[in-house]
């Protein structure tokens, strides 16, 4: 039995990806080295500005997450040309603009990881960190950069 493309479950969830955004300065979007693609770090699509736990909430948060890893998927089908060269998600690593008395930035980022587990299923089950920081470009609540196994 053929498994399912990325493709087609990204129809399923109603999700359709927009271009790949372009990077904030002078880095690549993406890299490829020794099989593994490393994502530079993406923001929320509609580019919103603030911190949680001051201007947003965490189920506010965990939108703007799930919509970074939107952004991320769009870099990767971008560089690969399918999602279905993706073996697996390895690392995501999260920041969050919050307020330093904010102490749910990991409930934020679950909007990144719930995303790539419901697109790839069990090969999206990832090793993540998340950090609370002071600021972060352009005022964004939320960056992610993660790697995948390609």
């Amino acid at each position: 039995m053929l498994e399912e493309s990325i493709e087609l479950r990204l129809e399923q969830l109603g999700i359709t990806l927009p271009e790949a955004s372009e990077p904030a300065a002078k880095y690549a979007n993406c890299v490829i080295v020794n099989g593994l693609l490393f994502v530079s770090g993406k923001g929320p699509s509609g580019k919103p500005k603030g911190k949680l736990g001051q201007h947003f909430t965490t189920d506010e948060g965990y939108q703007f997450a799930r919509s970074a890893g939107i952004e991320v998927l769009a870099v990767l089908k971008d560089a690969l040309g399918s999602l279905d060269k993706v073996k697996r998600v390895v690392k995501v690593q999260g920041f969050v603009n919050a307020d330093p008395a904010f102490e749910e930035p990991h409930k934020v980022l679950n909007g990144f990881s719930d995303l790539m587990l419901e697109v790839f299923g069990e090969k999206g089950m990832h090793a993540r960190s998340v950090l609370g920081a002071s600021t972060l470009r352009d005022n964004l609540p939320v960056v992610v950069d993660s790697i995948f196994e390609v």
